[in-house]
């Protein structure tokens, strides 16, 4: 029987129970799956249900609601996405059912969801206690923020590459319990690969024995490779058959999303990228002009007289919109210290920050500072860095030889500008309570500029030649279809700064981009003459 006839699924892996043996190999050892504890993660989500049942003669409306409402539990399973563990990964209808409030007793800040019942090609499913469950079965992942990484958790590699049929896998899950028993233990289960459904998910043909089968609680398992230990798949289904048949997302569906929703992690985690990295180094050794001439500037090139065509034109573009911008201040090589949300508003070029969801007050210009250590506060790179490359002419520009970046070719545009032409440097406030003082230093600059062979904007890099406090900040651009047709977009930003032999760095993401326009009518008092 070919697989696309085998493959009616449901999307779950919860209730058909194989009862057909097959011959593959025995599940991995009790070592290895000791293991994998650290890898895999348990996740339970708790809600009020009511039961069904006749009411009492002479009903007392407060008996009533303590007898029918009951406490009802959801289970599944995750995996630590990232090597700290701060990212947990699962399947979307996971998140749709059971919706957790913590794992491992870390609070969770932020969900990403990979589909939903508005995503292209989805596809009704009869989950139980689930209607209509519309959702894109092969990107069936979402992925929870924790508040803080889970100790003495981790992750593991990832293998993108295409698999052969026979490819030995173990599966590795934490199915629910018969009867009331809360408590779970994680189970492995050897298999092979089979191919690949006609909705794009990876079928496996799994061994089992007893009462040992893939029950439900085991969606957002995973699956890995039997020799190389890398992860291959997210369990999401089993076939509605009678075969011992698996089903799991591919990893090239988790990256995809993972380089979308967390472009920073994204470069940990799959280095063969097509997007541009938002921390990568400079490609070339700082740009030093030649000396000046006593005689008048000769006339720029014309690749760079169109590099600030561009660069105007994409700091116009940017006057009037909102998005949702998301940053992570840390120390040094550790995690996070501190995570912020912020909705911005730019209207004609004038930026407004108000902490997100619930923020009463708006700043101007700038995200406020952290209280609990030195900190830079980065917001307006992303329109400040095009804007002077685009228009300050002080700014002296030299085109580099072209690179290949992820496969793709960029042009590359060094620039720098020195102490005098004052076009770079620190506000540099220190509080003492009661007051502050401020003190403005300007410094000499350099940076890249890396565009595409149209000379779109890609990505702007700048760091600050100031000794007592080294500065580096990188955006990148995109482009996104909105209301108004396509548009460049800043996508990420980064700033890392030196203080007292600490290095201090800030992450910033944007999403949910609306992009409007603004017109100005002026309309005259004075009657207008036939």
């Amino acid at each position: 029987m070919r697989l696309h006839e085998i493959f009616l699924i449901s999307a779950a892996c919860w209730w058909v129970r194989p009862v057909v043996a097959q011959e593959v190999p025995s599940a991995p050892s009790s070592a290895h799956v000791e293991d994998f504890r650290q890898i895999v993660i348990p996740i339970t989500g708790l809600k009020l249900g009511f039961r069904s049942g006749s009411l009492p003669l002479k009903p007392n409306p407060l008996a009533i609601a303590l007898s029918h409402v009951a406490l009802k539990g959801s289970f599944a399973t995750g995996f630590c996405l990232d090597p700290a563990c701060r990212f947990i990964g699962t399947n979307y209808h996971v998140v749709a059912m059971a919706h957790p409030i913590k794992i491992k007793g870390e609070r969770i800040v932020h969900q990403y969801l990979a589909t939903g019942p508005d995503d292209v090609g989805t596809t009704i499913t009869d989950i139980p206690n689930m209607d209509s469950l519309r959702f894109n079965l092969s990107r069936d992942i979402a992925i929870f923020e924790l508040e803080r990484p889970l100790p003495h958790h981790h992750g593991i590699p990832f293998n993108l590459d295409e698999m052969e049929p026979g490819q030995e896998v173990d599966i590795y899950s934490y199915p629910k319990n018969e009867g009331i028993d809360p408590r779970r233990g994680l189970e492995s289960f050897h298999g092979r690969y089979e191919g690949v459904t006609t909705t794009g998910l990876l079928a496996f043909r799994y061994s089992y024995g007893g009462d040992r089968w893939l029950k439900p609680g085991s969606s957002g398992g995973i699956v890995v490779d039997s020799k190389t230990q890398q992860m291959v798949g997210i369990l999401s289904a089993v076939a509605k058959s009678e075969e011992t048949v698996a089903l799991a997302v591919p990893i090239q569906s988790l990256a995809d999303f993972v380089r979308k929703t967390q472009p920073f992690l994204a470069q940990a985690l799959f280095h063969e990228s097509e997007q541009i990295s938002p921390v990568a180094a400079d490609l070339y050794p700082k740009f030093v002009p030649p000396p000046a001439e006593l005689q008048h500037r000769p006339e720029e090139p014309y690749e760079i007289w169109l590099l600030r065509i561009k660069a105007q034109e994409l700091a116009d573009s940017m006057r009037n919109y909102t998005a949702m911008q998301s940053f992570e201040w840390g120390i040094g090589n550790g995690e996070p210290r501190a995570i912020r949300d912020y909705e911005v508003r730019v209207v004609d070029g004038k930026q407004l920050f108000r902490l997100f969801p619930d923020g009463k007050k708006d700043y101007v210009d700038n995200v406020p500072l952290l209280p609990w250590t030195f900190a830079y506060a980065p917001a307006s790179e992303w329109s400040v860095l095009p804007l002077m490359v685009g228009t300050e002419f002080r700014l002296n520009i030299h085109q580099a030889a072209d690179a290949m970046v992820n496969g793709r070719r960029v042009l590359v545009f060094q620039y720098r500008a020195s102490e005098e032409d004052e076009l770079c440097g620190w506000d540099i406030m220190d509080d003492f309570v009661f007051f502050k003082t401020h003190k403005v230093v300007k410094t000499a600059c350099h940076g890249e500029v890396w565009t595409d062979e149209k000379e779109n904007i890609l990505r702007i890099s700048e760091e600050y030649e100031y000794e007592k406090h080294p500065f580096r900040a990188i955006v990148t651009y995109g482009w996104i279809r909105s209301e108004l047709g396509r548009a460049l977009v800043p996508l990420t930003i980064s700033t890392k700064t030196e203080y007292k032999n600490r290095t201090y760095w800030c992450r910033g993401q944007f999403s949910d981009y609306r992009l409007f326009s603004s017109q100005i009518k002026i309309v005259s008092s004075k009657p207008v003459p036939d």
